[in-house]
């Protein structure tokens, strides 16, 4: 292949028939693959590089391609219609495109789909770029009967703290899942939800905290001194012992930079905000991703914090 060939790819869904009519053959199609260059998101359906570095997006991409090929009836659902949804998953989105079929029988996996049967209400079903989807609550049952407890923790705080959701209708949802495996451990992923957590690392960082036997924070709270001043909003507030918890990962940063500024501007605001907490006799605990694998030694850090905090002071008015 030449050096100087400029292939006809998008950025994206690129398919064969249409890059055989542009004149690139399968042996090109084959070394571009090899040479990382392009991906299959299914037999017959390629992105760009630039493009399967992004895992969300080359997993919608990966939907679209796949449902022209699920046949009338599938619905997209479970990990791939959070995707479609915008909800948060830890981790990478699934490796298969997810769909589900309102019927009994016939659920599959191959190497590109792993495809469900279930019943499937009307109102269960809502349109979502142009493809017919899960709802919001729905989805969320579905991930917290089928994932790890974390997993499906996550987009559900998420999706209260956003208002896509409310109690009443997950409660719902699990009404109608009753007797659907996993349903059980669905009614505890979704009774531990709550609004409040800005980021996965936040909603991680509650279960830690919960995993880890302390007192359940308050979440988002604004801490004031005793004349009425604004200190600043924490992640977990423990008010009885004057402890403030915070979880640093990148993506908050990102969630405070404000026009103009760089990472590092923030970074000393949070210093200066930290400064003026404990100036007021405040603890800080602070903790970050690696930490919330093994919770031990952060735990460790509160309890101290506790026992300088509690000592002696009196209780303080949100």
């Amino acid at each position: 292949m030449h050096p100087a060939r400029v292939h006809p790819f998008r950025p994206g869904i690129n398919r064969r028939d249409a890059l055989l009519a542009a004149g690139v053959c399968d042996h090109e199609l084959r070394l571009l693959r090899r040479r990382g260059r392009i991906t299959a998101v299914r037999p017959g359906a390629y992105i760009v590089e630039d493009v399967a570095r992004d895992a969300v997006l080359s997993h919608r991409l990966a939907v679209h391609a796949a449902y022209v090929c699920l046949g009338p009836g599938a619905v997209i659902s479970h990990g791939s219609a959070a995707v479609l949804h915008r909800l948060p998953l830890p981790g990478a989105p699934p490796a298969r495109v997810h769909a589900t079929r309102a019927r009994r029988s016939g659920a599959r996996v191959s190497g590109v789909v792993h495809l469900h049967a279930a019943a499937l209400e009307p109102d269960e079903v809502v349109v979502v770029d142009g493809l017919p989807v899960t709802s919001i609550p729905r989805t969320l049952v579905d991930l917290a009967r089928t994932l790890p407890f974390e997993r499906g923790l996550v987009p559900a705080d998420a999706a209260l703290h956003t208002h896509l959701v409310t109690r009443a209708s997950l409660d719902e949802a699990l009404e109608r899942a009753s007797g659907r495996p996993g349903n059980h451990t669905a009614r505890q992923v979704l009774a531990f939800a709550r609004p409040g957590a800005m980021s996965p690392g936040e909603t991680l960082s509650r279960l830690a905290i919960h995993r880890a036997g302390l007192p359940a924070p308050e979440l988002q709270h604004l801490v004031r001194t005793e004349g009425g001043v604004v200190l600043g909003q924490v992640d977990f507030w423990w008010e009885e012992f004057a402890t403030a918890g915070e979880f640093d990962g990148r993506a908050k940063y990102g969630r405070l930079l404000r026009p103009g500024q760089d990472p590092g501007d923030v970074v000393f605001a949070e210093k200066v905000r930290e400064d003026a907490l404990r100036a007021d006799g405040r603890e800080v605990v602070r903790w970050i991703w690696p930490e919330l694998s093994s919770f031990d030694g952060v735990a460790r850090r509160i309890l101290a914090a506790f026992a300088r905090g509690g000592r002696g002071r009196p209780a303080r008015n949100p």
